[in-house]
């Protein structure tokens, strides 16, 4: 095998939750700030900072109510949420050839209990998730994505980290991961991602199997 450590992404990686994301931040905006705002520019702060980076540079002063509409409009979503077709084969499969599996996201961990009572066996797959609340310094900064590999006692050059952003990209190279863009994530645009050189792109889950 190429890589004994794979990290994830979370959102756009593993689940579909893109739309929900989306949705609630438009929600948001209209509600505190009456304003629309296309999904285009929003969607392209999606996966780095996180939701009170996202919100402050929508509406500084306004955070704090911004980020509870927000979540008051969300987290009832998660009860919709799909996982992306193929993943609840890939993921068995990487284990099963001895790969240590993580999640590095910008989700905190209350978060991250949403998707994972969601899928409960998507929970069983991964030894250690960093979320947003475990690191000074969040994606595109490599931080968390040491984080994750410090908890495995892994180095960079052992490690894959798979995202659908370019934050994700960044980050994994910036960590000295290997970075795979993924396509399916339906939030950021193949050329967005392909502009960052990933190391890999991958248009399907089953094809990370060819490229780790």
């Amino acid at each position: 095998m190429r890589f004994r450590i794979v990290l994830f992404d979370l959102d756009g990686t593993l689940i579909d939750s893109g739309p929900i994301i989306l949705a609630s931040m438009q929600h948001a905006v209209r509600t505190v700030l009456d304003r629309d705002i296309g999904y285009e520019e929003l969607a392209a702060t999606v996966g780095g900072q996180g939701l009170v980076a996202q919100m402050e540079a929508l509406g500084p002063g306004r955070v704090d109510e911004l980020v509870d509409v927000y979540r008051a409009h969300n987290d009832p979503l998660h009860e919709t949420l799909e996982a992306f077709d193929g993943m609840m084969d890939v993921l068995p499969k990487l284990r099963s050839e001895g790969r240590r599996l993580g999640i590095v996201t910008a989700k905190r961990h209350r978060t991250v209990g949403l998707a994972f009572a969601r899928f409960p066996w998507l929970s069983e797959q991964f030894e250690v998730v960093v979320g947003h609340d475990d690191t000074e310094r969040h994606k595109p900064d490599p931080e968390p994505v040491l984080a994750a590999l410090e908890r495995l006692g892994a180095e960079p050059a052992d490690a894959a980290y798979v995202g659908d952003s370019p934050f994700d990209i960044q980050a994994g190279k910036s960590a000295g991961a290997f970075a795979v863009a993924v396509g399916w994530g339906g939030i950021h645009s193949n050329e967005t991602l392909l502009a960052q050189e990933p190391d890999a792109f991958v248009r399907s889950p089953e094809e990370l199997l060819d490229v780790l």
